[in-house]
C-alpha cells in the first residue's frame, strides 16, 4: 500500500482520500463471492449498508441547501438521480473502482468486476470505510466533489437517469400514488449472482418488464421499458 504505484494508492488520489487504516479499503473492494475463493475473507456488505445511508445524507444536506425553495418530493426525486444505481456504477468507474474490486475468479470471469450492481455496491462501502477511518466533515469534503457541479447534472438530466421517478410523475397525476407498483416475478441464477425479473403495473395493468442484478436495477429496467410504450392502450 505504500508504493505509490500500487493500484490501491492511485484509487487513493483519485477519491481524494489517503487511508490510515488500509484494510478498511481493501474491506469495501471485496464482493461477496470472494468467499468463494476465500472462506471467512471480510466482504463489503455491512459497509454497503453503512455507506447508503450515509451518502444519502450527504446529497440530501447539498441539496436541501441548493434548493431551499423545493418541496419534499422534488428533493427526493434529485437525490435519486444522484444516488440512482447506474449512476453510482458510472461513478466507480470514473474513480478507477472497477479496476480495483476484488471478486472470485468465477465471477471475473464472467465480468463480475464491470456489473453495475457490484459497482454501486462497492461505491456506497467505500464511502462507508472513508466515514469510518475519519469523520462526518472529511467524508462530507472528500465525497462531494465526486459529483462535480450538482446543480448543472440535475439541469441537464434525462429520464433514463431516473426512469423510476420519470413513470411516476406520468402515472400520479390521473392515477393516484398508489397505482405503480413493481413485483419481482422470478429469480435466476445462484446466490452470489442473481437475475430478478420484476414487473411494474398501472392499477392491473403490466406496463413494463426488466431483468437486473439487482431488484433496484430490475425495477429501473421495467420503468424504461413502460416509458418507451407510453402511454398504454386502456389507460
Amino acid at each position: 500500500m505504500d508504493d505509490d504505484n500500487h493500484p490501491l494508492a492511485e484509487l487513493q488520489r483519485r477519491i481524494g482520500y489517503r487511508f490510515r487504516d488500509p484494510s478498511l479499503l481493501e474491506r469495501s473492494l471485496s464482493h461477496p463471492s470472494l468467499q468463494q475463493d476465500q472462506p471467512g475473507a471480510p466482504i463489503n456488505q455491512r459497509l454497503e449498508f453503512l455507506g447508503d445511508a450515509v451518502l444519502q445524507l450527504i446529497v440530501s444536506e447539498k441539496l436541501h441547501a441548493l434548493y431551499p425553495e423545493e418541496r419534499e418530493g422534488e428533493l427526493t426525486r434529485r437525490r435519486a438521480m444522484l444516488t440512482h444505481g447506474a449512476y453510482l456504477s458510472g461513478l466507480a468507474r470514473e474513480l478507477g473502482v472497477n479496476l480495483v474490486l476484488r471478486v472470485s475468479t468465477a465471477e471475473r470471469a464472467t465480468g463480475g468486476a464491470e456489473r453495475p450492481a457490484a459497482l454501486e455496491d462497492a461505491t456506497e462501502a467505500l464511502v462507508a470505510a472513508i466515514y469510518l477511518d475519519s469523520d462526518w466533515a472529511t467524508v462530507r469534503r472528500v465525497v462531494l466533489p465526486w459529483f462535480g457541479n450538482i446543480e448543472l447534472m440535475i439541469q441537464n438530466a434525462s429520464p433514463e437517469l431516473n426512469p423510476k421517478g420519470r413513470l411516476q410523475e406520468l402515472v400520479q397525476p390521473r392515477h393516484g400514488n398508489s397505482a405503480l407498483t413493481y413485483a419481482v416475478v422470478a429469480t435466476e441464477g445462484p446466490p452470489h449472482q442473481p437475475r430478478f425479473q420484476v414487473e411494474v403495473r398501472v392499477q392491473d395493468e403490466i406496463v413494463g418488464r426488466g431483468s437486473g442484478s439487482s431488484k433496484k436495477e430490475a425495477e429501473e429496467s421495467a420503468a424504461r421499458e413502460a416509458l418507451e410504450n407510453w402511454p398504454p392502450r386502456g389507460l
